[in-house]
Parts: structure tokens; sequence; C-alpha cells
């Protein structure tokens, strides 16, 4: 039995690897503001506040050591009728938006995305659920994919 989104002759696209350097800085700036809110209980004097911090750390690492895999497992594929995104490991999570129910076809870029230069396509139909965000894609191709999808959703609507 063949699943229907993931058919052996359609090609997953990938996010770009820069992506992970964006991810493990994120997860380090959250390491350190976790462990420095611990900072008041070690001013405290509590006996255990070394665990805690531990704690926290730990955790942090442990989501780092998926996060290369979690990140290997986004991605998307342009069909016939249709744009396919998928992600997750554990709970994966498969979107089809039809072309003709795309409404807003956003690029967002923040200070460290521009610095690597990445993007985030961000697309939104008038169902609140179905919104899909693709992160880490090059920034040319996050332009080219945009324009390709408003020409799609164009022609899309204008046969409806």
């Amino acid at each position: 039995m063949t699943n229907r989104l993931d058919l052996p002759e359609a090609t997953w696209r990938r996010i770009s690897p820069k992506y992970l350097v964006a991810e493990f800085l994120g997860l380090l700036v959250t390491a350190i503001v976790l462990a420095a809110a611990t900072l008041p209980l070690h001013l405290a004097g509590w006996g255990l506040a070394w665990w805690a911090t531990a704690a926290v750390v730990g955790a942090v690492l442990i989501f780092a050591i998926f996060t290369p895999r979690r990140l290997r497992a986004i991605g998307y594929q342009l069909r016939d009728d249709d744009l396919v995104f998928r992600r997750g490991i554990l709970f994966q999570r498969f979107v089809a938006v039809p072309y003709g129910r795309m409404q807003i076809v956003d690029i967002n870029r923040g200070p460290l995305s521009r610095a690597l230069g990445l993007s985030e396509l961000k697309f939104v139909t008038a169902a609140a659920t179905s919104g899909v965000t693709i992160p880490g894609l090059p920034a040319a191709d996050a332009e080219e994919l945009r324009d390709r999808l408003v020409e799609l959703a164009e022609s899309r609507r204008a046969g409806l």
C-alpha cells in the first residue's frame, strides 16, 4: 500500500543545511537564559541549585541532539494541484494546500536569517488551521517559490 503523500516518484525538497546553525544558536541562547533563571536559587543558597541548572541545560542538550533529525524531516513538494508540506519525527504533520486556496504568501527574514542568507516562507488560506511556514529556505529559493505560488494561486482562482 502506497502512502498518497509520500509517493516513490515524488521528490521532497529540503530546507537549507544552514538552518541548523540558526537552530543551534537559538538553543544556545535558550540554554543561557534558562541557566541564568536558576541564578536566584544559587544566590539563595539552595543546596540543589546545581541540579536545577544541570537539568535545564541537559534538557536543552537533549533537544539539540534531535534537532538535526527534526530539520531533515522538513520538506515540501509542488504537485499539480497543491503544495504538500511535511514536518515532524514522532508527531508527523502533512499539509496539502491547494494553490487556488492560497491567499497570502509572505517571506520573513530575521537578523540571523539574513546573516545566513535564509528566509521563512509563510502562506495562509482562509482556513486558520492550514497556515504553513517553511523555515530555512535560501533567500533566492524563497523568492522564486513565492513568485511561483502566487502565479499558481492566481491562475487557479481564476478557474473557480
